[in-house]
C-alpha cells in the first residue's frame, strides 16, 4: 500500500509538472503572436491610407517599429500586393527597378489559372535568406491561399497552416505564416493586400521557451497544426528519455488551431522512495508512521501547488486580455490620430510631417510604458520624453517641477500626446521659436486621485485673435479630454499660450498587486513548489 501510494503521488507531481508546463508555454507562444500581430495590425493601418506602398515607406514603417533587434520568433515582416493578371508585367517592372535579387514572379501563371496574384514585393530584414522568397506568389498554394482568403472574411490576423517557407531553399522544415489584409480606405471589398510574417516553426518554438526556464527535467515538447499527426508535426524538442506518457493541450494562434504536446520524463520503473519502502518497510513498523506523514505532507503540497496553478492561469489569462485591450486601444488612437491630420493636412507633405511627428509620441511614450512593464509611469517621466528634442537644443527655455506623481498606462499615453501637441505649436508659433521665449510646466495632485498639469509659455511672439483652430486644438480638446475623463483648459493668451489638464491618479495598489504577483510566481516556479 506503501508503494502504490508513493507511485501515485509521484505520478499525479508528474501530472502537475506537466500542466504547469504547458500551460506556461502555451501562454508564451500567444504572447509572442499577440505582438507580432500587433505589427501587422499597425502596417496594414498605415498602407490603408498611402495610395502606393514604396521601399522607402514599408523599410520606415519598420523602422518606426523598432523591430530589427527581434521579430518574435518570426524570420520577418513583409508586403504583398494583390494584383491582376495584366498587372503582373508592371509589378515585373517594379522588381527591376527596386534591384529585387528576382526579377520575375514565379510559379508562372501559365502553370495555373487564377484571376488574381499575390506574390512578395518587400520582407524585411533584407537578408539572403529571405531575398529567396521575393517575387514567390502566396496565392498559387492551397495552404498560403486559405490562409489569405480566410484573413480577408475575418478582417483581423490569420495564421496558415503546416508549409514548408520559400527560405527554405528546398528543404524539407516546417513553418507557418499569419497574414493581415490591407483595405483601400476602408472599403472591406477593396483589398490592397497583405502585410505578413512567416515562421519557421521550431525557431518559432525555441524563441517562446527563451524567456523562461521553461523545459524542466528533459521533458519532450511538439507543436501539431489542428491535430496530433506525424504529417503535421510542425516543431519538437526531444526528450531527455521517451516515455510514452504525454499530456495534450489545444491552443489557437491567430484563429488556427494548433496542439501542445508536452512528454513526461519519468519511465515505468520504481522511484528511489518506493524502492526504500518496499525493501525495508516490512522490517521496521516506525517506517509507515513516518511514510504516512510523508505522503500526508506531499498531499498537501500538492494541493498547495494546484491552487498555484489555478492562480497563475487565470493571472496569465488577464494579462493577455489585458494586452489585447491595450494593442486595440493603441491601433484605434493611430487610426484617430491618420483620420484627423488627413482632414486637416492640405498636401502630402503637410500630412507624412504631421502624421511622423504624433506618432513619434506616441511611440516615445510606449517606450516608457515598456520600461516599467506597463505598470505606472511618472508624470516627470513623460515631460522628460516628450520635451527631450527641445531641451537639448535650448538654454534653460524650459522649466518644470512637481511632486512624485505616478500614472497609469493609458492615461500616460494621453498626457504624452497633449504634451506633443502643446510643445509642436510653442516651437512653430509659441515661446519656443524665440530665445527670449520659456515655458514652465509644473503639475500637483489637488485631491486624491486627481493631478493638474499647468503650461505656460512667455516671452514668446504674441498670440493671433484670428488665429485658426488647428488639429493640435482639437486632439487636445476632444480626444485627450476624452481619454482622461476630465475637460482641458486651452487658453490662447496674446502674451502665451496656456494650458490646464486634470489626470486622474488610479490607487496604485492593482500595479503593486501584480508585481507582487509576478515575483512571487517566479519563486514558485524555481522551486516547484509554492512558497508559503
Amino acid at each position: 500500500m506503501s508503494v502504490f501510494a508513493v507511485e501515485r503521488g509521484e505520478q499525479d507531481n508528474e501530472r502537475i509538472e506537466m500542466i504547469s508546463l504547458s500551460e506556461t508555454i502555451a501562454s508564451s507562444l500567444a504572447l509572442n503572436i499577440a505582438t507580432n500581430t500587433s505589427y501587422l495590425r499597425a502596417g496594414a493601418a498605415l498602407f490603408g491610407s498611402n495610395e502606393t506602398i514604396s521601399r522607402q515607406t514599408f523599410g520606415r514603417f519598420i523602422d518606426e517599429l523598432r523591430v530589427n533587434a527581434g521579430y518574435s520568433g518570426a524570420e520577418g515582416i513583409g508586403w504583398a500586393p494583390m494584383i491582376r493578371p495584366a498587372q503582373l508585367p508592371e509589378f515585373e517592372e517594379a522588381l527591376v527597378q527596386s534591384n529585387a535579387a528576382t526579377t520575375s514572379v514565379y510559379p508562372r501563371l501559365d502553370e495555373r489559372s487564377r484571376d488574381r496574384l499575390v506574390p512578395i514585393k518587400y520582407l524585411q530584414p533584407n537578408t539572403a535568406r529571405n531575398r529567396r522568397a521575393i517575387g514567390f506568389d502566396m496565392y498559387s498554394e492551397p495552404v498560403r491561399r486559405e490562409a489569405i482568403q480566410e484573413a480577408t472574411r475575418r478582417v483581423e490576423p490569420t495564421a496558415s497552416g503546416r508549409v514548408v517557407l520559400v527560405q527554405e531553399g528546398g528543404g524539407d522544415e516546417p513553418g507557418f505564416l499569419t497574414y493581415m489584409p490591407v483595405f483601400a480606405n476602408n472599403n472591406y471589398r477593396d483589398v490592397k493586400g497583405y502585410v505578413y510574417s512567416p515562421f519557421n516553426a521550431r525557431d518559432f518554438l525555441r524563441a517562446s521557451l527563451e524567456t523562461e526556464e521553461l523545459q524542466r527535467d528533459g521533458m519532450g515538447i511538439y507543436l501539431y497544426d489542428t491535430s496530433v499527426a506525424e504529417e503535421n508535426l510542425l516543431a519538437r524538442i526531444a526528450p531527455q528519455t521517451e516515455t510514452g506518457e504525454y499530456y495534450t493541450r489545444e491552443i489557437e494562434i491567430a484563429n488556427h488551431p494548433f496542439v501542445l504536446v508536452v512528454e513526461s520524463t519519468r519511465g515505468s520503473a520504481l522511484s528511489y522512495l518506493s524502492l526504500l519502502t518496499l525493501f525495508f518497510g516490512l522490517a521496521v513498523a516506525s517506517l509507515l508512521m513516518l511514510v504516512a506523514r510523508l505522503m500526508t505532507k506531499q498531499a498537501m503540497e500538492d494541493e498547495k501547488t494546484l491552487n498555484w496553478l489555478h492562480e497563475q492561469n487565470s493571472i496569465r489569462n488577464s494579462l493577455t486580455r489585458e494586452l489585447n485591450h491595450r494593442v486595440k486601444n493603441t491601433l484605434a488612437n493611430v487610426l484617430s490620430i491618420i483620420a484627423l491630420t488627413r482632414r486637416r493636412a492640405d498636401n502630402l507633405d503637410e500630412f507624412a510631417d504631421s502624421l511622423d511627428g504624433r506618432i513619434r509620441a506616441l511611440s516615445a511614450t510606449h517606450d516608457l510604458l515598456t520600461q516599467s512593464d506597463w505598470n505606472t509611469t511618472p508624470v516627470e517621466a513623460v515631460v522628460d520624453a516628450e520635451l527631450a528634442p527641445y531641451a537639448q537644443t535650448s538654454e534653460n527655455m524650459i522649466d518644470r517641477s512637481g511632486p512624485d506623481v505616478e500614472l497609469a498606462p493609458n492615461d500616460a499615453l494621453s498626457l504624452g500626446m497633449a504634451l506633443h501637441e502643446l510643445a509642436t505649436n510653442a516651437a512653430k508659433y509659441g515661446a519656443l521659436s524665440k530665445q527670449t521665449g520659456r515655458v514652465r510646466i509644473t503639475w500637483e495632485l489637488i485631491e486624491e486621485g486627481l493631478a493638474r498639469l499647468d503650461w505656460v509659455e512667455t516671452g514668446g511672439p504674441p498670440v493671433s485673435d484670428t488665429r485658426e483652430r488647428g488639429f493640435g486644438t482639437d486632439l487636445i480638446e476632444k480626444i485627450v479630454a476624452h481619454e482622461l475623463r476630465n475637460p482641458v483648459d486651452l487658453v490662447f493668451d496674446p502674451t502665451g499660450v496656456r494650458c490646464s489638464l486634470l489626470v486622474p491618479v488610479r490607487n496604485r495598489g492593482a500595479f503593486q498587486l501584480r508585481a507582487e504577483r509576478a515575483r512571487k510566481g517566479e519563486g514558485r516556479l524555481k522551486g516547484k513548489t509554492p512558497q508559503t
